[in-house]
């Protein structure tokens, strides 16, 4: 069985990362996981079921000033997100802590 995760198949070709079904758990990790593979100028947009601020704040406080974070969509059941990289990363980065905040 296979238990690693893929964030491939989860950006489509029109670059919608859908993780409404993913487990907490998990999620956060993917997501920045996402965020890291891209090439600088690059985006994706986050399809979650909830606002997940949680998320932002992190990414404010690890990569300040290395993304933007767009709300497309802000509804009570679909919220898009385009998450931009802006610049390289200098840092190593280690281990990511997830959290959907309660959600």
């Amino acid at each position: 069985m296979n238990t690693t995760t893929s964030t491939e198949n989860l950006v489509g070709a029109d670059k919608v990362m859908d993780v409404r079904t993913i487990p907490c758990s998990v999620k956060h990790g993917m997501i920045i996981k996402q965020w890291l593979e891209l090439p600088v100028g690059d985006h994706f947009i986050l399809l979650n079921d909830h606002d997940p601020v949680p998320l932002r704040y992190q990414f404010a406080a690890q990569w300040p000033d290395s993304f933007t974070w767009e709300h497309l969509v802000k509804a009570a059941a679909e919220v898009r997100v385009k998450i931009t990289k802006l610049k390289p990363l200098t840092a190593t980065v280690g281990e990511v802590a997830g959290s959907c905040g309660g959600h």
